[in-house]
């Protein structure tokens, strides 16, 4: 048996752009050449995609960190670098996607074959031949593509089925979807056998069908973590219609009817308005009149406004006619949206890659590090004059000799960028 795992944190890392290419045509017929370094290509981006074939979180446990190729770097004779292959990772039907950075949710997979952006391929850095105009025919500096995004996200799976059933422990619940599906719940005459949900397919007469769910059995206190209830409520949060199993050879039925309903208002408020159907199972224990009286108490008590059904999941006395109302009531029923409070996700694009701290080593001495100066230094070579300055000049566009000179640096003071060696001049800066 395949073991249900509703819950699943992973990391998630896209691929990085390749660097643009520095380099030079040199062709024997080719009067005076010119710049040809080709462009990094793309990362790879990474897509969460709902999948049928799939009914739990399982294969999460085994792997945890999903990655997406990187972009190869640009190449000369203005050759592109080949861009990464983007990732796809196959989810089931109902999952929903939490950033662990920020506690946002940021996706809501509730359909089959829905995909989603989780993270972005970095973009590849251009060559030095785009960098070619009329008045700077030999530029010799290149871009480096952008960095990986890297991701810790959490997977929740809210099961998809049309009918839930609900109910206090051993009051017959997984006996009911054994008998009216081909599904097979573990039985025993003791509480909590039931541990996980199941799922069962009831077919219908017309030879379509319905999904329905077992959820292990609740108690009081189950909304605020009590028993097995609290981990799976979330189940029955998108099904259409709710059987309410109660076992009428208990004494305290009817207390614990409505200690269930509560337990449903307090876990979500939309589940205590759910349309509900009351089943009174395990009429071949009782007395048949004993059994009527005890619907009508509920029917008084309850003011239930569905019709209620009297049955016995062990001898499958009065499932047709159960079954034959819940066809109806699905159809009258429309699908169940849950509208989450899903928030628009800036952290799948590279929006900010600007970010940079100063820190001071010593007297004379300062360290700027930041991804995008980190980046550029790897493509800068020190002793090409062309290429210093423009690095230079992009420190100052985003700000780095300002942060200096807040922290106090002053003329002829050492910047150490990521192993690369300056001097700050006051008089240039």
């Amino acid at each position: 048996m395949t073991a249900f795992i509703d819950k699943a944190k992973i990391k998630v890392v896209s691929g990085a752009g390749g660097n643009g290419a520095l380099a030079w045509r040199r062709e024997k017929y080719v009067d005076k050449g010119g710049p040809a370094g080709g462009d990094g290509g793309n990362g790879g981006d990474i897509y969460f995609t709902s999948t049928s074939d799939l009914s739990t979180l399982l294969d999460f446990t085994h792997k945890s960190i999903y990655k997406a190729e990187n972009g190869e770097n640009g190449k000369n004779k203005n050759c592109h670098g080949k861009n990464g292959q983007n990732l796809y990772i196959k989810v089931p039907i109902g999952t929903v996607v939490r950033d662990l950075k920020t506690n946002k949710l940021i996706a809501d997979l509730n359909e089959n074959n829905k995909t989603v952006l989780i993270a972005k391929g970095g973009r590849g850095g251009r060559g030095n031949a785009r960098f070619a105009t009329a008045q700077k025919r030999a530029p010799q500096f290149c871009e480096p593509g952008e960095p990986s995004i890297e991701r810790e996200l959490e997977l929740e799976l809210k099961l998809l089925a049309d009918v839930g059933l609900v109910g206090m422990p051993n009051a017959g619940k997984s006996s009911l979807i054994s008998a009216i599906s081909a599904a097979k719940p573990k039985i025993a005459d003791y509480p909590f056998t039931t541990l996980i949900p199941n799922l069962g397919v009831v077919k219908k007469p017309q030879g379509d069908g319905f999904v329905i769910a077992d959820i292990p059995g609740l108690i009081e206190g189950a909304s605020e973590g009590l028993g097995l209830g609290h981990e799976f409520l979330r189940h029955v949060q998108r099904c259409k219609l709710l059987l309410h199993i109660v076992d009428i050879s208990k004494n305290d039925s009817s207390e614990n009817y409505g200690k269930i309903n509560t337990e449903l208002a307090k876990f979500d408020q939309n589940l205590a308005k759910r349309e509900q159907i009351l089943v009174l199972n395990k009429s071949d224990i009782v007395d048949y009149e004993h059994a009527l009286e005890i619907k009508k108490e509920f029917e008084e008590k309850f003011n239930i406004p569905n019709k209620s059904f009297i049955v016995s999941a062990a001898t499958k006395q009065g499932l047709n006619e159960l079954l034959n109302y819940i066809y109806e009531k699905l159809d009258e029923t429309e699908d169940i949206k849950i509208e989450l409070d899903i928030e628009e996700d800036t952290d799948s694009y590279n929006n900010d890659d600007s970010d940079f701290e100063v820190v001071k080593l010593n007297k004379n001495t300062y360290s700027v590090n930041g991804g995008k100066l980190k980046r550029l230094a790897s493509v800068t070579d020190i002793k090409n004059t062309q290429q210093i300055k423009r690095f230079t000049n992009i420190m100052d566009a985003m700000g780095v000799y300002e942060r200096l000179r807040e922290c106090g640096v002053k003329n002829n003071d050492t910047i150490i960028v990521s192993g690369i060696e300056l001097s700050y001049d006051e008089d240039y800066y």
